[in-house]
């Protein structure tokens, strides 16, 4: 393995970005069709829940330009940053190489999937399409996994928010409040902008023009003004920005997808592309080269590179995460099936160009050698959420900088573009996190988690617990005071991979019982099955914190579970070929 990497060192950040951008558009060109005909054999003509289920709230038939716009930018949160910024400690070119062919084989397929089936399942999210085709124990041990890794998930990501709106980050890391007038202008534009498009839906292009005009200006006067002209002293702190995120989550959450979702994602997708597209076009034009080595087998105090890398990349390449997402707002807005490969497939091609770009920032935005060895120096170093962040943006800042932006402007478009990813995902999050609760709700006949309004009441307060309540965990022998959510995010990467191998055997065992060829889908789940459950045992027999031990064994547990429940129904004669596509 060393010497296939060590011959990529004359490689560079041009060559290697033009390389992933070629597989793309071969991937999306002749595998997603070949998904989309011969496997899933999608079907134009075929009512789809949107329009089958119409309620004007969460099932709406939405043009496929704008459910695009709402996929890509909820499923492309904080991780598909973090993760690459961390996984390139063990060089660039294992970390490429997973963004990219994990996305094409593993990630793309596996939210194409989870789209496909829960459309022919009444717009089901995952944990019910496991019931229909696992029984009933299986959806309970799918709904508790879930619910454990979207509410830890949110948690963070409201932990992290705060921080990044107020005057520190961390001790030592300046926030970002400039950040601040441009997130909650652009909640206000897209609420004007959704009640207009309602009345008139085919002003989608000027409203998108005239939306898009005002978050740049927005974003120009939060960066002249990032506190609003008061001092350091009087800006709101975490705790306040926290509460304001949750009621912004619960209001996202209960009010109907055209009123702030789905123009929401729209204008904000609008600044996610033109954040990329300008990363990308300073990256290809600037003398960059790679301050990283292609491979770097042993980082002290890092695990092993197989698994870890594949489960520290996660969102880049694959995120189960993606599949709530699918299947439990996208699949409700999609007007045709056909719609589910330029969505399913493509927006995760979408996620994957933010992964590359984050190793490439990570690795040839960076000053020089030595400044990336100093970074990258041990295992516990990377750790630090603010550390992860700033490596984000700071190299991404460069190659804007190629362009001759200026740096404040430049760093003031990416960490808008950092805020956006993780706000869009806290949105729909919620709303997934609401279904999920009612889905429970139904299993055990708790009539009033089906009311909306209790359900994204009981979602938020979930998240606020992970957010805020603190817990006492065991670091280095010593016990330290932390949020439950950063206590247990460790566990986030294994549960993500766990939710998304599990998502793919579900497809898998939905497959075989209608005659259809399974490998594109059992080959992936066997990969990420091995490596997350593999990664699981590891980890756990390295815990010293009680905590994170108990609930580490629970979930390996459940994922146990739901394969010993797929194996079963594996194991039973294979019925005969085109059988019908209901669940």
């Amino acid at each position: 393995m060393a010497a296939v990497f060590g011959s990529l060192s004359a490689v560079t950040p041009l060559a290697a970005t033009l390389l992933a951008f070629a597989a793309y558009a071969l991937a999306y060109r002749w595998y997603a069709r070949y998904l989309a005909d011969r496997i899933f054999r999608l079907d134009p003509s075929r009512a789809t829940p949107a329009q089958t289920l119409e309620d004007g709230i969460d099932y709406v038939p939405t043009a496929p330009s704008l459910l695009f716009s709402h996929h890509f930018a909820s499923i492309t949160g904080l991780a598909p940053m973090l993760g690459p910024a961390v996984a390139v400690i063990w060089g660039w070119a294992p970390a490429l190489c997973w963004v990219v062919l994990g996305a094409i084989f593993v990630g793309c397929v596996h939210d194409m999937a989870a789209m496909v089936v829960s459309l022919r399942t009444r717009g089901l999210s995952v944990g019910e399409v496991a019931g229909a085709v696992l029984g009933p124990k299986a959806r309970t041990l799918m709904h508790l996994v879930i619910f454990f890794g979207v509410a830890l998930a949110m948690g963070v990501f409201v932990y992290v928010l705060a921080r990044l709106f107020s005057v520190e980050l961390a001790p030592g890391h300046a926030g970002y409040p400039q950040a601040v007038l441009p997130s909650a202008g652009l909640v206000v534009v897209s609420f004007a902008a959704g009640l207009y498009l309602r009345r008139h839906p085919h002003r989608l292009i000027a409203v998108g023009l005239v939306g898009f005009a005002i978050e740049l200006v927005l974003i120009h006067i939060g960066n002249r003004l990032p506190t609003f002209g008061l001092p350091p002293a009087a800006w709101p702190d975490a705790s306040a920005w926290t509460w304001a995120l949750l009621g912004y989550a619960f209001a996202a959450s209960v009010l109907p997808v055209w009123a702030l979702l789905q123009p929401r994602d729209f204008l904000n997708a609008l600044l996610l592309y033109l954040g990329l597209g300008l990363a990308y076009v300073g990256l290809l034009l600037g003398d960059h080269r790679f301050a990283a080595p292609a491979l770097r087998l042993d980082p002290p105090g890092a695990p092993p590179l197989l698994p870890f890398m594949l489960i520290v990349v996660a969102c880049g390449a694959a995120s189960g995460f993606h599949g709530l997402v699918a299947s439990g707002t996208t699949a409700k807005q999609m007007a045709k099936e056909t719609h589910a490969r330029p969505v399913g497939y493509g927006a995760m091609i979408g996620e994957s160009l933010l992964g590359l770009l984050a190793t490439m920032a990570c690795t040839a935005g960076v000053a020089s050698p030595e400044t990336w060895h100093d970074a990258y120096a041990d295992w516990s170093r990377v750790q630090a959420l603010p550390r992860k962040i700033d490596a984000f943006i700071q190299g991404t800042t460069t190659f804007l900088g190629s362009l001759g932006i200026p740096h404040d402007a430049a760093a003031a478009l990416v960490a808008m573009v950092v805020v956006s990813f993780a706000l869009t995902t806290l949105d729909s999050a919620t709303r997934l996190l609401r279904f999920n609760i009612e889905e429970i709700g139904a299993s055990f006949g708790l009539r009033a988690a089906g009311n909306r309004y209790v359900a994204s009441a009981l979602a938020c307060g979930i998240i606020g617990v992970f957010a805020f309540y603190e817990v006492d965990v065991t670091v280095g022998g010593q016990t330290v005071r932390r949020p439950a959510g950063l206590a247990l995010w460790q566990l986030f990467g294994t549960t993500n991979q766990l939710l998304a191998g599990l998502t793919l055997l579900v497809v898998t065992v939905y497959l075989r019982a209608r005659g259809r060829p399974t490998w594109p889908v059992a080959i992936p789940a066997v990969v990420m099955l091995a490596s997350t459950l593999s990664a699981m045992v590891t980890n756990l027999l390295r815990m010293e914190d009680p905590l994170l031990l108990t609930v580490g064994s629970m979930l390996l547990l459940l994922g146990i579970g739901v394969v010993f429940f797929a194996g079963s129904t594996l194991w039973r004669p294979a019925p005969p070929s085109n059988a019908d596509d209901s669940a």
